[in-house]
């Protein structure tokens, strides 16, 4: 894998438990890469995502992220591999119990963080980047769908990730929120030279906002052209 490949899979087989869901993936993703994962539910989107991050080890084939290889992969390690990505998720799971600020730097002391003022000009920074910056003190119950996103979107950023993984991460907004979103999320790529794979069932996203599309299909992961969505 050169330099700027951040994930790199090779006659990769996916499993869960026992069960084959895909079979001799070749896949690759680098930095500063937007990349659309879609396919219908059940497809098999999310065990490749749960392989990237470690929570499906990979046993056949080869795979790295983030230069950890995959197939090395243990539980003391993968908390180690997790501090390179950033994960967006589509029911924000923020803790409802403690305001923004509180939500994020839970997550960076959990990373090992020790330095308070580090911490308060890392918070700020991302809350900065998605539009948040005097927000830092509400509750997530006092903010609309687009915001507790934002929120997401930030505490993925926290460790300067190599790779952000979005599974249906515009799935509960409404379409200008979502244009907000994806216009964010694109900025992000850009700017932090993250490579990006976001799973979406929404085709006029990728319409609208076009990228890389790779479809997952019976056990098989295939690159596609915006025109061959349908």
């Amino acid at each position: 894998m050169t330099e700027s490949k951040i994930v790199s899979l090779r006659n990769a087989n996916i499993y869960q438990g026992k069960s084959l869901i895909l079979g001799n993936v070749n896949f690759e993703a680098g930095s500063s890469e937007f990349v659309y994962l879609i396919g219908k539910t059940g497809s098999g989107k999310s065990s490749l995502l749960k392989t990237l991050y470690g929570d499906l080890y990979l046993t056949e084939g080869e795979g790295s992220v983030a230069g950890f290889d995959l197939k090395q992969l243990k539980w003391q390690t993968v908390p180690l591999l997790r501090r390179n990505l950033g994960i967006v998720f589509q029911d924000f799971r923020l803790l409802t119990d403690r305001n923004v600020y509180d939500n994020l730097e839970f997550v960076l002391k959990a990373t090992g963080w020790k330095d308070k003022a580090l911490m308060r000009e890392k918070i700020e920074n991302v809350l900065a980047k998605v539009g948040l910056r005097d927000k830092g003190f509400k509750m997530p119950y006092e903010m609309s769908g687009g915001e507790q996103q934002r929120v997401d979107i930030a505490r993925a950023l926290l460790n300067n990730p190599k790779l952000i993984l979005a599974d249906e991460p515009t799935g509960n907004l409404d379409p200008d929120t979502t244009d907000e979103i994806m216009q964010l999320l694109f900025n992000i790529c850009r700017d932090y030279h993250t490579a990006f794979i976001m799973a979406t069932h929404d085709y006029s996203i990728i319409q609208k906002f076009p990228a890389r599309v790779v479809r997952i299909e019976q056990g098989a992961v295939k690159e596609i052209s915006v025109a061959g969505i349908d």
